[in-house]
């Protein structure tokens, strides 16, 4: 990660702190640096990357379809206040299962209503909308992102491309 993007990043987690909802989004494709930024934030923090796929696949495999729906925002709001802030989320792609009936953005607006979160998003950012996916995918979302930080690692990857 340059250090541009770094500060980028951190500037960022900053202003979050003053906000309703405290997220900043890193997003980008595939291959845009995302994890490789947690990570690295991370490990100089001194805290640990949450891999969301992983936890809530796990705790919903227990649970009937029927709950597991009712069940994901509780779980993921658990999973999140037992770690120190900032709380970094990687691997997010299963808040997207169209059998989840979750609304992602909102339902990591609301993890980090009181502390930071920082998370991969992969997707687009084109300076007004917020997307996932490709518009005929099942899972495609688009928002208009609200208060919600972004740092968009597609534009990093190509500045550091260029460098």
């Amino acid at each position: 990660m340059t250090e541009q993007t770094q500060n980028k990043i951190k500037q960022s987690m900053l202003a979050a702190e003053s906000m309703f909802h405290r997220l900043v989004l890193l997003v980008g494709g595939a291959g845009s640096g995302k994890t490789g930024a947690l990570r690295e934030l991370a490990g100089g923090l001194g805290v640990s990357v949450i891999n969301v796929n992983l936890i809530l696949a796990r705790e919903l495999l227990e649970l009937t379809a029927r709950q597991r729906p009712l069940r994901c925002q509780a779980i993921l709001g658990q999973v999140v206040d037992r770690v120190p802030a900032p709380v970094m989320l990687d691997n997010i792609e299963i808040l997207f299962d169209k059998a989840l009936k979750q609304d992602p953005l909102r339902l990591l607006q609301g993890v980090s209503r009181n502390r930071v979160v920082v998370a991969a998003w992969n997707g687009t950012f084109d300076g007004r909308r917020l997307s996932y996916a490709a518009t005929e995918h099942p899972e495609y979302r688009d928002y208009s992102p609200g208060d919600t930080l972004i740092v968009n690692m597609n534009d990093t990857s190509k500045e550091a491309k260029q460098a």
